[in-house]
């Protein structure tokens, strides 16, 4: 069946930006989750170690990457009437849902081996298959929906708003959540089944309503792109040649491992460092609140001085709000660092999906072939490889400070390296990710690499 030919330098509506943003809400209840609570749940509702969690993220993660490219490579080659991306969010989420219920439903009978193979298997089936099977199409939608910059923009814009405020709904539920559901206690196992049973069926309609709102519009046909497939090899060789793609694949791996570290650490530093884990989400949220503001306001500043440079100044507002958390624990420093830190993710999350999508239409100009799929892919390959071994590195680092889960107050190498975890690692990737913004300089050529391919040329032709 042939789809209905659009214009793929459309103008979209707010209802479908905000539907396109939705996705990203839905997808956060379950990535936000992992970050932020996977560790916990796992360290002091299953009772395993933090070194024995960790390693299990770490290995999973390397499986999850390579499940990414292959997405990217199903997406590329995939034609149905709802275009390449878009069918996948429908197939899939059901799936996800159900999966992500049970990784939070270890049973209590299964210790040693067949626990951590039975943690093993549900974290895989989860990140390495049914996210990554969502995760990589709703990437690739952004560049199938428009090819209008702006726009692009505005879709990268309105999903980190939403992202954040699915973020927010995890930090804030989660705990009051599995409270409610256990009885008076967060840290049951039937509060963590039911917790997880609600919101998966709010993840599922959220995503079903993005389905269907959605549209695809830059086909084959009218991005003038050749009917013949790709090679996986070939696509792999032309994202490697395209510097702008590798210096946002290494700032967003350093984003993802940062924030996975970061994130998974607020709790236990609320709990331990500060000794009031009831201030969590106060902490989270406020770090939330700003960033959701701040986004508020990024369309104008990128109109003024360019993505790139909005990403730069975030990361430096960012690294300040770092530098200030490691002055004290006291509450209205740690809640004030939490607006910094706010403000510069704000800038950076607003910016850095639109920056990724204008490398790959770059490498399209550049190689003379068009590999969207690939390109998110391959990138989402290196954030989930970021995201798994921050995780595992906040297990690492908690073991290696001696942390023990059944003590109420830690020793003061479990504190320190709660606070390596929380500050000192987020000062050294935001700093990466400056670096690579210095050197993206894309805006100089991006004018006339839309002008030659609306033509149907490429470099040097």
């Amino acid at each position: 069946m042939k789809a209905v030919n659009m214009d793929p330098n459309a103008k979209l509506s707010f209802l479908e930006r905000f539907a396109y943003g939705i996705g990203d809400y839905a997808g956060n209840l379950v990535y936000s989750a992992i970050s932020a609570f996977l560790l916990v749940y796992y360290t002091n509702v299953v009772g395993a170690s933090a070194a024995s969690a960790a390693s299990i993220i770490a290995v999973s993660k390397i499986l999850d990457g390579i499940s990414d490219l292959v997405m990217g490579y199903i997406v590329d080659h995939t034609h149905s009437k709802y275009g390449k991306a878009r069918p996948w969010i429908a197939r899939l989420c059901i799936p996800l849902a159900v999966c992500t219920v049970l990784m939070f439903s270890v049973p209590s009978g299964f210790a040693g081996k067949i626990q951590i193979a039975y943690m093993f298997l549900t974290y895989n089936l989860v990140s390495t298959i049914f996210y990554t099977g969502i995760n990589v199409p709703y990437a690739t939608m952004n560049s199938l929906m428009t090819v209008n910059r702006y726009e692009r923009g505005l879709l990268g814009n309105f999903r980190m708003l939403l992202a954040t405020a699915g973020t927010m709904t995890i930090n804030t539920v989660v705990l009051k959540m599995t409270g409610f559901f256990g009885g008076g206690d967060a840290y049951t196992q039937k509060g963590w089944t039911m917790t997880f049973v609600v919101l998966m069926i709010v993840f599922v309609v959220l995503n079903m309503f993005m389905f269907f709102t959605c549209k695809e519009r830059v086909t084959e046909e009218s991005a003038a792109e050749k009917k013949d497939d790709v090679p996986f090899v070939k696509g792999i060789a032309g994202l490697m040649k395209n510097k702008y793609w590798v210096l946002m694949v290494i700032a967003l791996f350093a984003m993802y491992f940062m924030m996975s570290c970061f994130f998974g650490s607020a709790l236990y530093f609320t709990k331990y460092n500060m000794g009031n884990e009831n201030q969590y989400a106060m902490v989270s949220n406020l770090l939330s609140a700003a960033q959701i503001i701040t986004m508020f306001v990024t369309p104008l500043l990128m109109k003024k001085i360019s993505k790139r440079n909005v990403f730069m100044i975030g990361m430096v507002i960012a690294t300040a709000g770092f530098l200030l958390a490691g002055i004290s624990t006291s509450y209205g420093i740690i809640c004030l660092s939490s607006v910094i830190k706010g403000i510069g993710f704000g800038c950076g999350a607003a910016t850095m999906f639109g920056c990724l999508q204008e490398a790959i239409t770059y490498g399209e100009w550049y190689n003379g072939y068009g590999t969207a799929g690939m390109g998110n892919a391959a990138s989402s390959f290196c954030m989930k490889i970021g995201s798994g071994i921050g995780t595992a590195a906040l297990g690492w680092i908690l073991d290696g400070g001696g942390f023990n889960a059944d003590l109420e107050v830690q020793t003061s190498a479990a504190l320190n390296s709660i606070s390596v975890a929380f500050v000192w690692v987020p000062i050294i990737t935001s700093v990466i990710c400056i670096v690579c913004m210095i050197f993206f300089n894309l805006d100089k050529y991006y004018d006339k690499v839309l002008a030659d391919l609306a033509q149907g040329k490429h470099r040097g032709e």
